[in-house]
């Protein structure tokens, strides 16, 4: 993903919530519907969430030292997870509470009866721009993969992030409103309860799903399974050496590959030539993947019973790379 497209998508949710939760929350001190304050806290949570990935993309661009000497790539990681927590808790679990508050003291919607629809309705109209705005700078870098692979195995976090509130920010209007609008039908202010608590429970389902993606990503992910064969290809590519006895793969950042692998060479191969060779097949390696920032190429003489005495004393997920997260 590139850094200016999240950024763009970023910055277009940040504005539209920003907008969004003051006038929802105007609607509610109006109003007093319980629906238009779950969805004021949804869209207050949201706004600082765009806040903490714009803090993270900004920290994660600072240099290598010496206590970090792959640099702070992963901080992307580190925000886009405290976004879920922030989702769960700010928003998913005050929406539910706040409908179990309003389920035991319902009361109907008494003035200002068309103050929450007409905000909802701008809300919508402001929040689909965003949303519009995530898809088109998604599509630029998902290729052909479905919407679902793409939240998954994306190894930049905003725009999945972005894409997942932004549809349950839409999701969560449409539910207010049926909450709001069936109160001012009925009278009823227990709908406006189940309006909310629909809401808290999108809301959790969302946190739920980007804190088990996020978390994928800061235990460590490998490339994708294309990536892997194009490495492949380029170390054995030429000359230079006979096999790949074995690689690992390992995301330092979003965009930050680092590249293992234990190589084949000739016996008796002088250690200029050597040399030579793995200046050359690096090159072929960033060529093919550019990426793979981090190569470590290890050269060793070939022997078969070697192979398969590292391969018997390998965990599952050590050969190559590992595609997508765990259970994809």
């Amino acid at each position: 993903m590139s850094a200016n497209g999240g950024t763009k998508a970023i910055v277009a949710a940040l504005l539209a919530n920003a907008g969004i939760a003051v006038t929802k929350f105007v609607a509610f001190l109006l109003t007093g519907s319980s629906s238009m304050l779950a969805e004021s806290i949804h869209s207050v949570a949201d706004s600082g969430n765009q806040g903490l990935l714009l803090l993270g993309g900004r920290r994660a661009k600072r240099a290598a030292t010496p206590q970090h000497p792959f640099g702070y790539g992963r901080e992307r990681y580190i925000y886009a997870f405290i976004v879920s927590i922030v989702l769960f808790s700010v928003g998913g679990l005050f929406a539910l509470y706040e409908a179990y508050h309003k389920w035991s003291h319902a009361e109907g919607i008494t003035s200002w009866h068309w103050v929450p629809v007409v905000v909802l309705v701008a809300a919508i109209i402001m929040e689909t721009f965003s949303f519009r705005t995530a898809i088109v700078e998604s599509n630029l870098v998902r290729g052909n993969q479905s919407w679902v692979k793409f939240v998954r195995r994306a190894k930049a976090p905003e725009l999945p992030v972005v894409l997942l509130e932004d549809l349950g920010a839409l999701v969560g209007l449409v539910f207010a409103l049926f909450g709001v609008g069936m109160t001012l039908i009925t009278g009823n202010g227990r709908w406006d309860a189940v309006g909310t608590a629909m809401i808290g429970v999108l809301l959790v389902a969302i946190a739920i799903i980007l804190a088990i993606e996020t978390k994928s990503l800061l235990l460590g992910e490998g490339a994708e399974a294309h990536d892997v064969a194009a490495l492949e290809k380029a170390v054995t590519d030429g000359p230079e050496f006979e096999r790949i006895i074995h690689m690992k793969t390992l995301y330092l950042g979003p965009e930050e590959l680092m590249v293992a692998a234990k190589v084949a060479v000739p016996a008796g191969v002088t250690a200029e030539v050597l040399a030579r060779s793995i200046n050359t097949v690096e090159g072929r390696i960033r060529a093919a993947v550019p990426t793979a920032r981090v190569i470590y190429l290890e050269p060793d003489i070939y022997h078969a019973s070697a192979e398969r005495a590292v391969a018997g004393n390998a965990s599952p997920a050590e050969p190559g790379g590992v595609a997508g997260r765990p259970g994809s």
